[in-house]
């Protein structure tokens, strides 16, 4: 993505973007044939790229290139999207026969559906029992070695069907054959029975036995002079299963021994992680399986109760700009903030001024548009001060008005998903794998353990994310209409580092940093959330010193990412800013704030943490423009 800026082409990525978003916005503006239309073509553009790439891939072990993956969600998200349009125009068909037979209108269903715009895709909330059966059909799909008396049955079956066979070949008249096959059959039968259940007795002692000496072995690991408490009599059971699983399984000692050999290999960690959690049968992924679905059950009432309330706050209308569905199948019609209306304003409200220039005056392309806006010197010379102000604000409005019981159910399911992942599966896993016990071992753990936790769970999480910051995602998409066609010098962005020529490649400026930042959305885990937030101001980096190659890098103190090192923080807030308010993602203040909340504070000090708080402060700059500063074009 980066060099795809700098050097001035697209990639098939970006391209592959550009479609699917004008067949959003056909589907937004109510024209489901044409966006069904423009959802199979983006579809069939991204499998062209994608088959050209793997004819071009000669060599066996040359790896895929990194937008393969986001090509082929982004294709599953078109596929989605198209099978939505699909099944709304059959509807539409069947509609006036529908109602001629079926005048009454059908009861509701037991569960509220709730609809989760994550990634743009349609997938409704499971209820939690569904979600537990789901979670455990692949534990129990797991191939399960059989019992003796089950191998005795199968062997019963065999010699029976091979008994009716010979039986059947025989004339009546051999009567003596056919009572003499019979009895060595119930003879043969009853032998197999017979050592079959002196086999499973002889199994099952040995069995006990083993247990008993492993639970011995857990007792002097958690040894301790006072009582033990559930969470340690749990995590002792837990440790008991992985020495009685090890015990069946010769892989572990493996990774131990390599563990072992090279202590500081992180990729080492990572295979095991990834080999490990692919296991189903193993206990810290049966585990994990139920922490999240007692993580989903915590959040599934919260996210339900607040649907209700919210699918009245408002009318949504039709956006041709947005990026968003149409309130029937997304997340919006209960969990999102009331949109901004084209109806005519109330008569307190103050006219905006237009854009257009006057007749009677000389063409200017910022014109009443910087009367509007904040000084830029103002804005962002000082950006301490302004982040306060931005926080006060945020107290002051109490997370959106939002009641406590919805802010306390937030904070538990937090606390519960800490301790899930940090308290218990981490834990467990270094008691069974004691060569990860170091600090950057540890924190690998965390990284490979967080992708599959959070994968089924960051949907309903973030709806609740959401619902609790109603308000301030209101005030981000009122700017986002207001703005969308807000010249970048009315941000603030100075003329060097924009384009001399923006009309050369048909793009506004900064493009390529607004799709890099829309790839946010499609992720499920919190790590890569936040790897696409550090390329996008890398990207933006880039762009800039493709606009002005005489950029010098400005010293800072402490350590920079390399956008804030090349343009400086004064620069970047407004530019980052411009990228907000092109990118149409109102959801990414919830995003943000669930990402501060889930991200390793290792992360926080870096890079990675300073690339998320100058987002949360472009955020927030762009929630406090000034409502009648902007007329929308």
């Amino acid at each position: 993505m980066a060099a795809a800026a700098g050097d001035g082409t697209v990639k098939p990525l970006q391209s592959a973007m550009k479609l699917a978003n004008g067949a959003i916005e056909l589907d937004t503006s109510n024209r489901p044939r044409e966006a069904y239309t423009e959802y199979l073509r983006s579809i069939h553009y991204i499998s062209q790229v994608l088959l050209e790439e793997v004819e071009t891939t000669k060599e066996p072990g040359e790896t895929m290139p990194p937008d393969t993956s986001k090509m082929l969600k982004l294709a599953q998200q078109c596929l989605e999207r198209a099978q939505s349009t699909a099944a709304k125009l059959g509807k539409t068909r069947l509609k006036p026969a529908m109602s001629a037979a079926a005048p009454n209108p059908q009861p509701a269903g037991r569960h509220r559906r709730v609809y989760s715009d994550e990634g743009g895709k349609l997938s409704p909330f499971l209820p939690p029992e569904i979600f537990q059966k789901l979670q455990g059909a692949e534990s129990q799909s797991s191939k399960k070695e059989l019992t003796p008396l089950e191998e005795a049955s199968l062997q019963n079956q065999k010699l029976k069907a091979a008994y009716e066979a010979r039986m059947a070949r025989l004339d009546p008249s051999q009567a003596m054959q056919k009572t003499s096959l019979t009895l060595s059959l119930q003879r043969q039968m009853m032998e197999n029975l017979v050592i079959a259940k002196a086999r499973e007795e002889t199994l099952q002692r040995k069995m006990e036995e083993r247990r008993l000496r492993l639970q011995e072995a857990a007792n002097r690991r958690f040894c301790s002079q006072v009582a033990l408490t559930p969470e340690e009599r749990e995590q002792r059971a837990l440790y008991a299963a992985i020495l009685e699983y090890e015990q069946d399984h010769d892989w572990p000692k493996h990774w131990k021994a390599k563990l072992k050999r090279s202590p500081g290999d992180l990729s080492l960690v990572t295979s095991l992680l990834s080999h490990l959690l692919s296991l189903p049968d193993h206990p810290i992924v049966q585990l994990l399986r139920r922490l999240q679905c007692a993580v989903y059950s915590t959040l599934y009432p919260a996210v339900s109760r607040a649907a209700a309330p919210a699918s009245g706050c408002c009318p949504p209308t039709p956006n041709p700009g947005s990026r968003r569905l149409r309130p029937s199948q997304s997340l919006h019609c209960m969990l999102s903030p009331c949109e901004p209306s084209t109806a005519p304003q109330p008569q307190d409200s103050p006219p905006m001024p237009s854009l257009h220039p006057r007749p009677t005056g000389p063409p200017s392309p910022v014109g009443d548009v910087v009367s509007g806006l904040p000084d830029k010197d103002s804005s962002f010379e000082d950006l301490e001060q302004f982040l306060g102000t931005s926080e006060r604000q945020g107290r002051g409005r109490g997370h959106g008005g939002q009641p406590e019981p919805q802010l306390q159910q937030l904070k538990s399911a937090v606390e519960d998903i800490h301790n899930a992942i940090a308290d218990r599966l981490l834990s467990l896993t270094l008691l069974a794998f004691e060569g990860l016990n170091t600090a950057a071992s540890k924190d690998r753990c965390l990284a490979c353990i967080e992708e599959p936790f959070f994968s089924p769970l960051w949907p309903l999480l973030l709806a609740l994310y959401r619902s609790v910051h109603r308000a301030r995602e209101a005030a981000l998409s009122r700017s986002m209409e207001l703005y969308r066609n807000a010249p970048p010098t009315a941000i603030g962005i100075p003329t060097k580092l924009l384009p001399k020529d923006p009309e050369a490649k048909g793009t506004y400026p900064y493009c390529a940093a607004a799709q890099e930042l829309g790839l946010l959305i499609l992720e499920s885990c919190p790590q890569k959330k936040l790897e696409c937030i550090v390329r996008t101001l890398r990207v933006i980096c880039v762009c800039a010193e493709d606009y002005c190659p005489t950029l010098e890098a400005t010293p800072q103190a402490g350590p920079q990412p390399i956008a804030a090192a090349a343009i400086g923080a004064d620069d970047l807030l407004p530019i980052l800013s411009f990228v907000v308010l092109r990118s149409g993602l109102p959801q990414l203040v919830s995003e943000c704030a669930a990402l501060e909340e889930f991200i390793h504070e290792g992360y926080l000090i870096g890079e990675e943490g300073y690339c998320l708080t100058s987002l949360q402060s472009a955020l927030s700059y762009v929630e406090l423009l000034p409502r009648g500063g902007l007329a929308k074009q």
